[in-house]
């Protein structure tokens, strides 16, 4: 019933559940497990390969962190000049810092040692780790093969290995240095793969380093958005998008809850916003890839804290960056694939809770209006009708598609412009959402039934994009 109930799907022989003291858990605050770590800790503790499809915010680095903690403990010690025992592999920087901050928690107990490596910082202190023998490494693939060819280290003694984010780390083009890695790992290790997505890269990876592997996916195996997402798409203007950015900030600053990540498309308009942001006298900050490390970790701790409850942002952040109850994700400039819109909105709804996506979706954007409707559809979300007539026209268009008879037709004039932001409107939208998945004005029947998520998207949907009051 379980899996049944969390669209949960397994190809594997019977295995076999290991054991484990839960109290380090109970005193992080979990209640239950997430879908993948049911599925997943009984398979990696029984010693099999395996390989994880599940979306961001599944809980999947504590798949595979509590087994390697009790490999570990089944280890002989480390001895001297000794390399890892378990290695994690991770596309970036953030995403490992975030690994690593799980090891640290979980491992802490056990006396388990780690490190991070990765580029961008000094190695000095990364060096000094290795030489004091860590039993976990996690480390991004260019990094670690530095310090593997400069003897730092070595992995002779690597049993555990794990390859997260293993779509991301070929879409970035690790694959070379993940395959130079894994032929220094011993033959008889325990390799677990975990991935957004099953495509053949991915498969074929699988094939090559992992043996009689289990696989366990969670929901589909296309790249899919999180359905505790409600995502709002706004056609407009490449000129309207700061004034409506003004306006949905000052809506969700109004609200207790208002973490929110924005995403750039440039490190350049990225500067220019924030400090807009910060005269305009809001708290922001901002990430993107030339920011040292230093002023990273001292952003994503203003982020994180509170004290900066704005994160402006390049794709840089969108892989791997955990926050805790980020609510709101404003798409600023549309990314260019629907795999990266996926993964930006998944900052939010995390950990099952439920968040809001805003998109600003421009004519310049329209050869992505397909694929964008197909993620919409998928996480039964209303769509903009002024995104179908996108899709629709033949030249790519901006509001020539005339249609019969659409009751969600725009009343912005002949030249098809969006007011959906327009002052009256925004009040009435302020009044209506709350930022906390409910409305203030909707009807009774719909307040009594509290719908999930997508009927949440469809009442404001409506309210959103439709003239007719």
């Amino acid at each position: 019933m379980y899996i049944v109930k969390n669209t949960i799907t397994q190809n594997l022989k019977l295995v076999y559940s290991g054991t484990f003291n839960f109290h380090q858990i109970k005193r992080q605050g979990f209640t239950e497990p997430t879908s993948i770590q049911a599925q997943g800790w009984p398979i990696a503790l029984s010693g099999r390969d395996m390989v994880g499809i599940a979306s961001t915010g599944s809980g999947k680095t504590l798949s595979y962190i509590l087994p390697a903690i009790v490999h570990i403990n089944s280890q002989p010690k480390l001895g001297r000049k000794d390399g890892p025992i378990a290695l994690v592999l991770a596309p970036t920087r953030e995403l490992a810092q975030q690994i690593q901050q799980v090891a640290d928690d979980f491992g802490h107990s056990s006396g388990i040692r780690n490190t991070c490596l990765y580029g961008g910082a000094p190695k000095g202190a990364q060096a000094r780790d290795l030489d004091g023998g860590v039993e976990i490494v996690i480390a991004t693939p260019g990094r670690l093969l530095d310090f593997l060819e400069s003897g730092r280290t070595n992995l002779k003694r690597c049993t555990y290995l794990v390859l997260d984010e293993a779509d991301r780390m070929l879409d970035m083009g690790f694959e070379p240095q993940i395959r130079k890695i894994i032929e220094q790992i011993r033959p008889d290790r325990q390799t677990l793969m975990w991935s957004a997505t099953w495509p053949k890269e991915v498969k074929n990876l699988a094939e090559d380093f992992l043996k009689d592997y289990a696989q366990i996916n969670v929901g589909s195996l296309q790249l899919a958005a999180n359905h505790n997402i409600l995502q709002i798409i706004d056609v407009c203007q490449d000129y309207e998008k700061e004034n409506k950015l003004s306006t949905l900030l000052k809506e969700i600053m109004a609200e207790s809850e208002n973490k929110t990540i924005v995403f750039i498309e440039t490190k350049r308009r990225v500067d220019e916003i924030t400090r807009k942001m910060k005269r305009d006298g809001w708290p922001a900050v901002c990430i993107h890839g030339d920011k040292t490390q230093q002023e990273r970790d001292w952003v994503l701790q203003d982020f994180r804290s509170g004290k900066a409850p704005i994160l402006v942002a390049t794709d840089v952040a969108a892989r791997g960056l955990d926050v805790e109850d980020v609510k709101f994700v404003i798409n600023f400039d549309y990314p260019s694939c629907s795999e990266d819109y996926v993964h930006r909105i998944g900052r939010t709804g995390r950990r099952q809770k439920t968040g809001t996506a805003y998109t600003f979706f421009t004519p310049n954007n329209s050869n992505k209006a397909n694929d964008l409707i197909q993620v919409l559809k998928e996480a039964n979300q209303v769509i903009n009708p002024k995104l179908l007539e996108l899709a629709d026209s033949k030249s790519g268009g901006y509001g020539r598609h005339r249609g019969g008879r659409n009751r969600w037709r725009s009343r912005g004039g002949r030249n098809g412009k969006d007011r959906s932001y327009s002052r009256s409107r925004s009040r009435s939208h302020s009044r209506e959402y709350n930022g906390r998945g409910n409305r203030r004005s909707y009807s009774r029947s719909y307040s009594r039934s509290r719908s999930p998520v997508s009927n949440r998207a469809e009442v404001i949907g409506k309210s959103y994009w439709s003239s007719e009051r």
